[in-house]
């Protein structure tokens, strides 16, 4: 297969759990799809109707850390925002000095990095991200028996060991936001392991030397 590389890297990162909204806040230690389709809306500066897309990424991090957010909360009546709020104090996790590495073979996706409309985030607003490089189109070779599946999420179908959580592909444009596509994943972190297995992946070298095996989503949203 051949792709364009695009990598992408961070002070901080957090990427928050479904449904979870109150409390110590933990993070994902790998970002679901929809946030790396919500990046490319980002770069694009618009919100993009996938149809068929062949989508493979990399993440990973130095450390974790935690910190105290002041939050406020709006009061709803009838469904509706008031202007009522209070403020509160929570716990928030988050991932430091993050990378992340999108792989696609389409062009277009890879031009709309080079000039990225809005400011890319790996998270939330304050997790401000930065295009650090664009590859050329280079081919990846398929790998028939995958050794080295890590810093990715892969669909729990294949029976891959990871933290297990229920996430969404994508979100609609609409307001309010619905979820698109949720399915089971496993979370593989990149820290070194071994997990073997027949899965379909294309191997790719990081700058450390290491070889990490790509799966590739395969998304379609009409």
């Amino acid at each position: 297969m051949e792709v364009y590389k695009i990598d992408i890297e961070s002070w901080t990162a957090s990427f928050r759990y479904p449904n979870l909204i109150s409390g110590t806040q933990p993070t994902l230690e790998v970002p679901p799809v929809s946030t790396v389709l919500g990046l490319i809306n980002a770069a694009a500066g618009k919100y993009l109707n996938h149809t068929s897309l062949q989508l493979g990424y990399y993440f990973q991090y130095e450390g974790e850390g935690e910190d105290l957010e002041t939050i406020y909360q709006i009061s709803s009546k009838d469904g509706k925002p008031t202007n009522n709020a209070k403020s509160n104090i929570i716990l928030r996790k988050f991932l430091f000095n993050t990378f992340l590495r999108i792989y696609t073979p389409d062009k277009q996706i890879a031009d709309f990095f080079a000039a990225p409309y809005f400011q890319l985030l790996l998270g939330r607003m304050n997790d401000l991200a930065s295009v650090t490089n664009i590859s050329e189109k280079v081919a990846m070779e398929p790998v028939d028996y995958s050794t080295n599946i890590r810093g990715q999420i892969i669909p729990f179908r294949h029976h891959l060991p990871g933290q297990i959580q229920a996430l969404p592909k994508y979100f609609t444009d609409e307001f309010p936001r619905k979820n698109l596509g949720t399915e089971a994943y496993s979370i593989i972190n990149h820290k070194p392991n071994k997990i073997e297995t027949v899965l379909d992946t294309y191997r790719d070298i990081l700058s450390t030397g290491n070889a990490v095996d790509i799966y590739f989503h395969e998304l379609n949203f009409e």
